[in-house]
């Protein structure tokens, strides 16, 4: 009986550990993963057309601008011209955006440093004069010619 046993025993175990691990890689419900913050907090809104603007050195730069709102738009703050989604203060949007552009430099587009100025001025003025929720701007093309 002793003999039995010495078999029965690692047998058991082996039993065991073999139904532990099934049901944790196979059965169980798998642990909810840490929420991931996201780089980007808000919602991207690209302006449409590009921006054309004469530089003060004889110039002229085209630049494609992005928002970063603070919330996606609702259908109230959204019209729809030409199948392309604008926001209802578009032409308020791009004055300030044409007027903090228009007679920059060509290094003020060009050079790093004063390119991130450019966009806090703009920032800064698209907050005082819209009601949009304007959490960033960002130049995704910057052409200078």
């Amino acid at each position: 009986m002793k003999g039995k046993l010495k078999l029965i025993l690692p047998g058991l175990l082996v039993l065991a550990l073999a139904g532990g691990a099934a049901y944790k890689f196979v059965l169980a419900k798998p642990a909810k993963a840490a929420a991931v913050k996201p780089k980007v907090e808000g919602t991207l809104f690209a302006l449409s057309p590009e921006f054309v603007v004469n530089l003060s050195d004889n110039h002229y730069g085209k630049v494609t601008v992005a928002l970063l709102l603070a919330a996606a738009p609702t259908a109230n703050e959204l019209s729809v011209t030409a199948t392309t989604p604008t926001l209802t203060e578009d032409p308020m949007i791009r004055s300030v955006i044409t007027n903090d552009l228009t007679g920059a430099t060509t290094g003020d587009l060009i050079a790093r440093t004063q390119r991130n100025a450019l966009r806090t001025k703009i920032l800064h003025d698209l907050q005082a004069s819209t009601d949009v929720g304007v959490k960033g701007v960002l130049f995704t093309d910057v052409v200078v010619q």
